[in-house]
């Protein structure tokens, strides 16, 4: 289906293993690059209340998307319709989504490492708060995978990074509201603690 993302996360408490693991399955390597986020909003907060995200991305390149819900519900997947475009401007994209009422909600950072397999693209992501795996393609694609890598389904997580920080901000009652490494570079988050809160459980719907 055209514009859709599915996929799913895992919280991981040692990289290397599931570097080494990508590696042996022969997996390609795509480089690991910095990411500064942007999530823009309008005056009455209308992407958030409809479930929608405005970003504006810049790691080795510039990227402005927008990310919607899907047509159809499944609780055994991430899954949103994504409308994406290549900028060659970060600092003009940002002056013009300004320009056009929307204004500057959050800014959040991440190291990511990315790999395919075939279809699949594998996202080792480094947040300020903790390390995800995040997988991402066709269904069956994403559970043969995880069954592969033995990842846990049970311990997906389906929400996004801006939910996660969200329950470690309530939980640990942090005043700011930009994830960055320079916000968290003298807060120690034990995110094994928030993990039930983070992951999906069972599911019966099964992957298509």
């Amino acid at each position: 289906m055209n514009n859709i993302e599915i996929e799913v996360k895992f919280y991981l408490d040692d990289i290397k293993p599931i570097q080494n693991y990508l590696v042996d399955l022969g997996a390609v390597h795509k480089g690991r690059f910095f990411e500064s986020n942007i999530r823009f909003e309008d005056k009455n907060n209308k992407l958030l209340k409809n479930q929608s995200l405005l970003r504006l991305r810049k790691d080795a390149k510039t990227t402005l998307t927008y990310k919607s819900k899907p047509p159809f519900e499944n609780n055994e997947f991430k899954i949103h319709q994504e409308l994406e475009v290549e900028v060659n401007d970060f600092e003009k994209m940002n002056l013009i989504l300004e320009s056009l009422g929307f204004h500057q909600e959050q800014i959040y950072e991440k190291w990511r490492e990315t790999f395919i397999i075939q279809k699949t693209i594998v996202c080792i992501d480094q947040m300020p708060f903790g390390d995800f795996l995040e997988i991402e393609g066709e269904m069956k694609d994403i559970k043969n995978l995880a069954d592969t890598m033995a990842l846990d389904w049970e311990k997906r997580i389906l929400l996004n990074y801006i939910e996660l920080f969200d329950i470690i901000k309530q939980n640990l009652n942090l005043s700011f509201n930009d994830i960055t490494f320079n916000n968290f570079k003298d807060i120690s988050v034990d995110v094994s603690k928030y993990q039930k809160l983070f992951e999906a459980g069972k599911s019966s719907t099964p992957p298509k």
